[in-house]
């Protein structure tokens, strides 16, 4: 098999199953926060690891809130199963880098790994994360080619794959919608409430020996499972957060 067709097997398979990168990164955390000395940091570098691993996470979530807020109904890169798209957004963060989401999810994601105070597991993840969504960038764009044609390759000729160029931003062709972001993006933020949870509780397992949350983030978790379920119920049972031409 050609290499180009392989590269896309793999992006389109990867693509069905990236909703379980999370648990690949969970599984991959618990030998290096054994292995991680925790002792050797002052309370100072601490600190600076866990506001470094807020703030990215929370940029990642501000990506992705404001790419799913501006996207009109029939874009790709919400899709499950199959790569799927009825029009090709060229406006907004599109206008600015061609995979917005993916970056939102390095983000929100390398901050949870931040987080395990361990720098070789923070290059470990990008480097994973780079080869893993590469091939899926790739079977997206090969998708998008074909069905888009000429449409496609103006658009994405000079623009970056994951750098945005924010020098070419031009307004999105719908407004921002929050309540879109409430409806799509609450499993997201639970997720990464969970994954700061799970290497807070590990660590301090492996430190001392025991299970043990503390307050903050056990009020955190609360707060976040409690959203979470409050939006999914509003989103399944009632009218509240449905909009006119978004996905």
């Amino acid at each position: 098999m050609a290499l180009v067709n392989e590269f896309e097997k793999q992006g389109n398979f990867l693509f069905r199953y990236r909703g379980q990168f999370p648990v690949l990164l969970f599984l991959l955390a618990v030998p290096f926060l054994y292995w991680t000395d925790v002792t050797s940091l002052s309370d100072y570098s601490k600190e600076i690891y866990f506001y470094s691993a807020v703030i990215l996470s929370i940029l990642g979530f501000c990506i992705r809130a404001f790419t799913v807020g501006t996207t009109p109904k029939g874009t790709s890169g919400r899709n499950t199963k199959e790569q799927k798209a009825f029009v090709l957004n060229t406006k907004g963060i599109y206008s600015t880098v061609r995979h917005p989401l993916y970056l939102g999810n390095y983000f929100m994601w390398i901050g949870i790994v931040v987080f395990t105070y361990n720098p070789y597991f923070i290059v470990i993840v990008s480097l994973f994360y780079w080869i893993y969504y590469e091939r899926i960038m790739y079977a997206e764009e090969r998708f998008l080619e074909r069905k888009f044609r000429e449409e496609y390759v103006t658009w994405a000729n000079g623009l970056p794959a994951f750098l945005p160029n924010l020098k070419l931003y031009k307004p999105s062709i719908i407004p921002f919608s929050f309540k879109t972001v409430l409806r799509r993006e609450y499993s997201g933020v639970l997720a990464s409430v969970v994954g700061f949870v799970f290497v807070e509780v590990l660590r301090g397992y492996f430190s001392v020996g025991e299970w043990f949350i503390s307050n903050g983030f056990l009020f955190g978790l609360v707060a976040a499972v409690f959203l979470a379920l409050l939006l999914r119920t509003l989103k399944h049972h009632t009218g509240l957060l449905a909009e006119e031409g978004r996905s």
